[in-house]
């Protein structure tokens, strides 16, 4: 498994256990470290993810909310919402990812942890939202094999 693949599908699995259990990001940050099985680049990854996702939950449900039509964010499964939420992090805030790349991951978390449909729901949404965001000006993209 890549190391990016490995360190969204923890970063999805310790935000599931902060929103069910209420524990502070620490532990969460804790156990992504043992799960990471002692690599450096999936516990940095994860953990910035994990740390940014989590402090920005109510701005990034609030964005979200601007293009789920017809829905309440409430109704919306909570692996969705946060699988929502950890995509909408990584077009914000991590500039070296490529949109499309971060879209196909999120669909394919959605599929694994929540059920076939996530995937097409999860797809419309983030559709939506990455365009929104970048007619903006909120979506800046770096590096190479990337566009602004």
């Amino acid at each position: 498994m890549k190391k990016r693949r490995l360190a969204r599908k923890l970063a999805l699995q310790a935000l599931y256990g902060l929103e069910i259990s209420g524990n502070n990001v620490d532990s969460a940050l804790k156990w992504v470290e043992q799960e990471s099985q002692g690599v450096e680049q999936v516990y940095l990854f994860s953990g910035d993810l994990v740390k940014k996702t989590f402090t920005g939950r109510e701005d990034l449900d609030k964005e979200i909310s601007t293009v789920v039509k017809n829905w309440d964010l409430e109704r919306v499964a909570l692996i969705d919402r946060i699988v929502l939420r950890l995509a909408l992090c990584e077009f914000l805030y991590f500039e070296t990812i490529p949109p499309k790349v971060t879209i196909n991951e999120a669909i394919d978390l959605a599929k694994e942890f929540s059920t076939e449909q996530s995937g097409r729901f999860v797809n419309g949404i983030l559709d939506a939202l990455y365009k929104k965001c970048l007619n903006q000006g909120r979506i800046k993209k770096s590096g190479r094999g990337l566009y602004t």
